[in-house]
């Protein structure tokens, strides 16, 4: 007998919440950080490093899946989790940003999106019901509704219009959704850096009723301080008894922001992205191993990080891969960053179990 999709709160430190989301697939304690495994696999880690690194979710996209390998194929393959052997959680994300960011030639209507593939130009119309059916084919977890991501900045006007296609389309998603005993499905509030906005998208959202929320168009080049700012009035218009998801989102500062005005999940590129051009994550900040000052350190990326790869090798190590191009390196430095992910976000559960959250984010 599967599960069946809830959240609970289990504590929290002023508004930092700790909790716990039930999937078909699994349970995930919050606040949770999901590597984004775009094309049905996180760059350059293998899925047993993902699972060591205490990894719980991961995000797969519809949009590159529809484009490749397309997703009536990865239903005769058994669904996703079957066809990348991942048999934990997944969260999808609609393909609605990915849409407008990559896709060459759009037109957006009241139906949805006419646009071209990015990788071939062949041309295709994704709607909110045709969204929610890729979604059901791959098998996610947690499916996200078809919005229209809000270009930064737009006028009030344009984010309102943005914003009430995205209600629309929220509608249509949640009536073309097929309900399954473990899955969720997710209601993203837009309107760009404008309270009113903001507030009308959570409150009719609200009405058609989701189990979880969340908060789309930022992190889109606004900046961390009017982020911040917005999601000061933003996570308290949602319910406290589900889950809050701060999309795209972020770098560790950014999350620790983020946990303080209670928001759960996250997921960014940032992590294996930084990882595959050398930057890697440590205790003390960040560093690029290309750097020459690393060429004969002997030293772990980071001496409070027990990952594989600082158990097992050097900067000086590292810096030759990365400089010499070698696929390892990639590798090494990515499960790297995904480990200081994961040993941030366990941090942050302690220190709000502990009512210490204030005290972490003062160090």
């Amino acid at each position: 007998m599967s599960q069946k999709f809830s959240f609970k709160l289990k504590s929290t430190s002023n508004k930092a919440r700790r909790g716990e989301i039930t999937t078909a697939h699994g349970t995930i304690q919050t606040p949770a950080f999901m590597p984004v495994g775009t094309c049905a696999t996180v760059k350059a880690i293998k899925n047993d490093d993902i699972i060591k690194s205490n990894s719980e979710i991961i995000l797969g996209n519809t949009y590159h899946l529809m484009l490749r390998p397309g997703a009536d194929r990865i239903e005769k393959l058994g669904g996703l989790h079957k066809f990348m052997n991942w048999n934990k959680p997944i969260l999808t994300d609609s393909g609605g940003f990915q849409v407008m960011s990559l896709s060459k030639i759009r037109k957006i209507n009241e139906e949805g999106v006419e646009f071209s593939s990015h990788i071939d130009g062949k041309k295709y119309l994704l709607t909110p019901e045709e969204s929610m059916k890729i979604q059901y084919q791959l098998g996610s977890d947690i499916t996200m509704i078809f919005d229209e991501c809000t270009p930064y900045p737009a006028t009030h006007d344009v984010a309102k219009e943005s914003m009430e296609l995205s209600l629309r389309w929220a509608k249509r998603s949640k009536d073309a959704y097929k309900k399954r005993e473990g899955y969720g499905l997710f209601g993203i509030v837009q309107g760009s850096t404008y309270q009113d906005l903001r507030e009308k998208s959570a409150k009719e959202l609200i009405n058609i009723g989701f189990d979880g929320y969340a908060i789309g168009g930022l992190a889109v080049g606004e900046g961390q301080e009017v982020m911040f700012k917005t999601l000061d009035y933003t996570t308290p218009l949602l319910p406290i008894d589900k889950p809050r998801y701060l999309m795209g989102v972020g770098k560790p500062k950014d999350i620790i922001g983020a946990v303080k005005r209670g928001v759960d999940m996250f997921d960014c590129v940032i992590p294996t992205r930084s990882g595959r051009n050398g930057q890697a994550f440590i205790s003390q900040g960040t560093i690029n191993i290309r750097n020459a000052q690393y060429q004969e350190d002997l030293k772990p990326l980071d001496e409070e990080c027990d990952c594989y790869t600082c158990k097992n090798h050097s900067r000086a190590y590292l810096n030759h891969l990365v400089k010499s191009n070698e696929i390892l390196g990639a590798m090494l430095m990515s499960e790297h960053n995904i480990n200081y992910y994961q040993n941030l976000m366990q941090k942050i559960r302690t220190a709000i179990e502990e009512n210490s959250f204030d005290k972490l984010i003062s160090n």
